[in-house]
């Protein structure tokens, strides 16, 4: 039992930095002063003797700031040095800050994992916390992740409902895209799900392309919303064995299937992730046969009736 606890003491650590990383990016991205934001994915970002910056905000790299930040400085995976002067705060999640004798922090100094080195004649303004990130996910046990679930749970049904009511035909042609082409609804959904994502990243590399990469990333909440429930409406016809069967049952069979395995620590996170994957990827392959031309429309298969079917 110490495994699995460890493990998920370790998500939950990863998630509350992820989270502090993001609203900071947001907070950054939407500021006032964003001409003069440092906002980086990975490689670092210096602040030179000289000059000036907003808020600097790193996931992935070092941090130097020989000059003046008017703004916060969040590290979240990366090494901090301060020989300048910084107005905010300054947070090192899982690094350690180093503070020259001539540094200036006018907010408070918090740290994650490493104890920051103070060199004589450095000053901190406010106060100098550790933060135990793993143990404030902790805290919040079985209330968390019962709220997530049920939220994932809510979001997903009524995703379901409404392509049962408003999209019967495309949950039609993405069963039968995993019915007549398993293998290559698979390959373009873990292409998808790993191509987006990069491309985003990618976006929010460069200044033209934040309103991008941000805008991509909020579409595909719903896109893998629909691509779950998708897949829940398939996992309900194929347990029913009913080609008749309402699709409202499959999708309540299928739904609380993918819902009670969710429960399961660990392997409930890989299924609902293969879930996903195999949801995009049905409806991937099933958008590009609707394009072509002839394509027949998706209907609901009926059984034959008591009576052969007339001749045509």
């Amino acid at each position: 039992m110490a495994q699995p606890f460890r493990t998920h003491q370790a998500v939950r650590a990863a998630i509350a930095a992820l989270l502090l990383a993001l609203a900071a990016l947001l907070l950054a991205a939407g500021s006032a002063r964003a001409a003069t934001d440092h906002v980086v994915i990975t490689g670092g970002a210096v602040v030179g003797a000289g000059q000036t910056a907003g808020d600097v905000v790193v996931l992935d790299g070092p941090v130097s700031i020989a000059g003046h930040a008017t703004g916060d400085v969040v590290s979240v995976s990366g090494p901090i040095r301060v020989t300048g002067q910084v107005d905010g705060d300054l947070i090192a999640v899982s690094d350690r800050a180093v503070l020259g004798p001539s540094a200036r922090v006018g907010g408070d100094l918090r740290y994650g994992d490493e104890r920051p080195v103070l060199a004589p004649g450095a000053s901190v303004g406010g106060t100098v916390s550790k933060e135990d990130w793993a143990d404030t996910a902790n805290g919040w046990g079985w209330v968390s992740a019962i709220g997530w679930w049920l939220a994932v749970s809510v979001s997903t049904l009524i995703v379901g409902a409404l392509l049962a009511w408003l999209a019967p035909g495309e949950l039609y042609a993405a069963e039968r895209a995993l019915r007549e082409h398993l293998g290559a609804a698979v390959g373009w959904g873990v292409a998808i799900a790993i191509g987006v994502p990069l491309l985003a990243i990618l976006a929010l590399a460069t200044l033209v392309g934040i309103p991008f990469g941000i805008a991509l990333l909020l579409a595909a909440v719903p896109v893998l919303l629909i691509a779950y429930a998708t897949t829940a409406w398939v996992v309900g016809r194929r347990v029913l064995r009913n080609r008749s069967a309402s699709p409202w049952t499959a999708l309540l069979v299928g739904w609380a299937i993918l819902r009670v395995l969710a429960l399961i620590p660990v392997a409930g996170a890989i299924v609902g992730l293969a879930a996903t994957v195999v949801g995009l990827g049905a409806l991937a392959v099933a958008l590009w046969q609707a394009r072509r031309p002839g394509a027949p429309a998706a209907r609901p298969e009926v059984p034959a009736a008591g009576r052969p079917a007339p001749a045509a």
